[in-house]
């Protein structure tokens, strides 16, 4: 009997659901990673929190410090994602590990040279950043030694990149959670146990930090020694990665800039408006939490679909991927349009601050579905290894960005207007990313770019 041909209805069918199953697998356990990564302040904070509040004080500069000073290098994780997987989608394991292993030793590297400035500049650091006098010693205290965690750090950022690459995010999960307990347990026993105060809850961090770069690499050097590819330093692997990089650097510091920006504008309108800033750039980055684990399993997706030589495999997840960002950033826009009456007696009592927050709140919210499709986007190109298009879209926002929020405190406008500029923003994002998509430019099949 001859085989019924299969109708395109229900092919293209089939084909979905292949494509959400594999995005779920991907980005559920990498939202899981994203939101472990946070708590580690968070369990700072409660354990030193008791110590005083100059001490919290302390910590709260320290550790925004170390925070600019690791996330900057963001693209050791996105660039090695998307170059292990062109080299998966290609069939070359062994060079795919080899491709992770240039990207581990970078990060060593910078993470030697960050240390090595950071150290002795710790207290000018302090200074600059405007900590109080009783803050200021605890503050050097906490970023002097958690400073010695920086190189793992790093090469947790790129560690996770190679295996987000090789197609696995539950790895990272675990090692996520393995870190976070053992940073929590390892800060009481350090902080009241030992009695090292807030120096205890620094070495706590390292040790966690130290462990789960420990962790990352002996499954690196097992998958790298059951495949043949060699763990030593490749100076031109080492300078391809570098290179690679830089695009994402640039992206990134201008990400940074427009966040800096928003900020700074929303402090000069009084402290019940920074204050309601400060509590949606808190559920701001949640949300983003959850549309960057989209943007992940995007970014391994197309890289192993181009890797493989399959553009039109490319361009249709693509489009899946695009709809489920949409998707997603509807149900978090409602979310927090029906949730408010929640969460925000959760974040302050104040009258005066809920009331400014209010009406920045629902422009969040409405800003959503934008942020999920730009966040897609973004994946998808990172994954392309389209980063000089990144950076050039990326310094164009901040160029339409700046002026307009800049404008804010001079024209009268409340932290109502930032968050309107913010949307222009994303607004922005999402034309330059969209332009780009459609184009095809950014599909450049092979195992390297």
């Amino acid at each position: 009997m001859t085989k019924a041909p299969t109708r395109p209805g229900n092919a293209r069918r089939s084909e979905r659901r292949r494509h959400d199953r594999e995005i779920v697998a991907l980005a559920v356990p990498a939202f899981g990673a994203l939101v472990a990564e946070p708590l580690f302040v968070l369990v700072d904070s409660a354990v030193v929190g008791h110590l005083g509040t100059p001490q919290l004080a302390g910590l709260g500069v320290a550790a925004a410090l170390l925070t600019t000073a690791v996330s900057v290098f963001v693209f050791l994780a996105y660039g090695t994602t998307a170059a292990v997987a062109r080299r998966v989608g290609a069939g070359d394991l062994p060079a795919a590990i080899r491709q992770g292993m240039d990207g581990i030793w970078l990060a060593l590297l910078l993470g030697v040279a960050v240390l090595a400035v950071t150290l002795p500049l710790a207290s000018w650091l302090v200074e600059l950043f405007g900590a109080s006098g009783t803050a200021a010693p605890h503050a050097t205290t906490y970023l002097r030694v958690s400073a010695l965690g920086i190189p793992a750090m790093l090469m947790v950022l790129a560690a996770t990149g190679v295996l987000r690459g090789l197609q696995d995010t539950r790895t990272p999960l675990y090692v996520a959670i393995a870190g976070f307990t053992a940073n929590a347990a390892l800060n009481v026993a350090l902080v009241y146990g030992a009695g090292l105060g807030i120096a205890g809850s620094a070495w706590g961090t390292v040790i966690a930090q130290c462990g789960m770069a420990a962790a990352y690499l002996v499954v690196v050097v097992r998958g790298a020694r059951r495949h043949g590819a060699s763990l030593r330093p490749d100076a031109a692997g080492i300078r391809n990665s570098a290179r690679a990089g830089v695009p994402l650097l640039v992206r990134t510091l201008s990400l940074r800039a427009v966040l800096m920006i928003a900020t700074a504008m929303a402090a000069r309108l009084g402290d019940a408006e920074m204050a309601a800033h400060q509590i949606l750039l808190s559920l701001w980055s949640l949300m983003a939490f959850a549309l960057d684990a989209i943007a992940i399993a995007g970014q391994a997706i197309i890289g192993r679909y181009l890797g493989a030589g399959d553009a039109e495999g490319a361009r249709r997840a693509c489009r899946r991927m695009v709809e489920w960002g949409a998707a997603s950033g509807v149900v978090l826009g409602a979310l927090i349009v029906l949730a408010r009456p929640l969460f925000i007696p959760l974040f302050t009592g104040d009258p005066t601050v809920r009331e400014t927050l209010l009406p920045a709140l629902l422009v969040v919210a409405l800003a959503q579905p934008i942020a999920g499709v730009v966040f897609v986007l973004d994946g998808v190109l990172m994954g392309a290894g389209d980063g000089p298009y990144l950076a050039g879209a990326m310094v164009v926002t901040l160029a339409v960005f700046a002026p307009v929020a800049l404008l804010v405190p001079a024209l009268g406008g409340g932290l109502t207007a930032v968050w309107w500029a913010m949307t222009l923003m994303m607004a922005v994002r999402l034309v330059t990313l969209g332009l780009r998509t459609r184009s095809g430019r950014w599909i450049v099949t092979g195992a390297t770019r």
